[in-house]
């Protein structure tokens, strides 16, 4: 779990310090930065797979510093996770550019054991990286950093097009992990069937809540090539049926690739969801608030959302309001406290609180 997060110069966010907890329910108007924070964790997961100057080429450096290059020249993150039993691990890096419009690492440190202000005690730290060292230094203190690391998945499965990975048959042995956008969704779903039946059966029945037209899966290798799997379905009202992924809506199949994400056996430590209610109906919003509990106590679960009735599913400090500030001319950050709210719920639930523009959540920039 991430305990602390520091930001410093990326995209639209000059400067931030965050606590963060098991769930960080991430809320805002159009345009104030929540895909910007989102797409740090992008850079993150890049840097640990030794992708940082493919991200740099194709995001721009200009577009990925604050302001762009001519106003900020360098870009500073910094994670701190929680190791147990009163111990920590910790990772920062300070990117700098190149004369030739790129972005390497003037320093990288991983750390044991630190203090949230010092980049100094405890840690080692390489200088002057075009790709990062933690994952081929092969010491103690980076190997374990890295299982940190590489537990940080950022998921986005919006792309429900009839092209789309998530209608698609797929490689039956994909199944390692559910990748971040779904493509092996069917691949998965049959292992989870094969090796953990209970947590699937819980998995289908938690589905067929907000689908009951759905009666069950068939998940098989195809008769034409073993080493392909699909997501087909029978229709309640027809036992001889077998629709395939085509057939589902939108909606739908979002939900089924949500509830496997956060209700699978072994999830990612970190688990971060861009918009997670699109094409969701209400009734489907409460399901997904309830996975999102239930997870937390596996994973740290980070969304960004634009939906009154998710956030009304959780508490005051599970919510993060963000804002574009005027004075600071970055995005900002506040953690809603219950006691100060207080008075407001006798009367309304944090969604109208959010929709009536009651607390920091849209213009004008002056709130609760």
């Amino acid at each position: 779990m991430i305990n602390y997060l520091e930001i410093k110069g990326y995209k639209s966010i000059k400067n931030l310090e965050l606590e963060m907890k098991p769930i960080n329910i991430l809320i805002g108007s159009n345009g104030v930065g929540k895909s910007n924070f989102v797409s740090f964790f992008k850079l993150i997961n890049a840097i640990f797979n030794l992708r940082l100057q493919k991200f740099v080429q194709e995001e721009k450096a200009d577009n990925l510093l604050y302001f762009g290059r001519k106003t900020t020249e360098s870009l500073f993150g910094k994670l701190i996770f929680d190791s147990g039993n009163g111990n920590n691990n910790a990772y920062y890096f300070n990117l700098i550019q190149t004369k030739e419009g790129g972005l390497f690492f003037d320093k990288e440190g991983s750390g044991y054991n630190v203090e949230r202000e010092n980049v100094i005690s405890n840690y080692y730290v390489n200088y002057n990286l075009e790709e990062s060292g933690i994952t081929k230094s092969g010491s103690y203190r980076n190997n374990y950093l890295s299982k940190h690391l590489i537990n940080i998945q950022v998921f986005h499965f919006h792309d429900t097009s009839a092209t789309s990975f998530l209608r698609r048959e797929c490689d039956i042995n994909d199944n390692q992990y559910l990748k971040q956008d779904g493509r092996n969704l069917p691949a998965f779903l049959y292992l989870l069937k094969e090796k953990h039946p209970k947590i699937y059966n819980r998995i289908e029945k938690t589905i067929q809540t907000v689908a009951p037209y759905i009666d069950k899966f068939i998940l098989e290798p195809s008769r034409l090539d073993e080493n392909e799997i699909a997501l087909r379905w029978v229709d309640k009202g027809d036992a001889e049926s077998n629709f395939s992924a085509y057939q589902l809506s939108d909606g739908t199949l979002r939900f089924i690739a949500l509830a496997t994400l956060l209700m699978q056996p072994t999830p990612p430590s970190v688990i971060i969801i861009d918009e997670p209610e699109l094409g969701l109906h209400p009734f489907a919003i409460g399901k997904l608030a309830g996975m999102i509990q239930s997870a937390s106590s596996k994973s740290q679960i980070i969304v960004a959302t634009q939906s009154p009735g998710l956030i009304s599913k959780f508490e005051p400090e599970d919510v993060i309001v963000m804002d574009r500030s005027v004075e600071e001319n970055q995005t900002v950050f506040k953690r809603l406290n219950s006691h100060n709210l207080s008075v407001w719920f006798e009367k309304f639930t944090l969604g109208d609180l959010w929709e009536q523009n009651i607390i920091n959540s849209g213009q004008p920039f002056i709130k609760v």
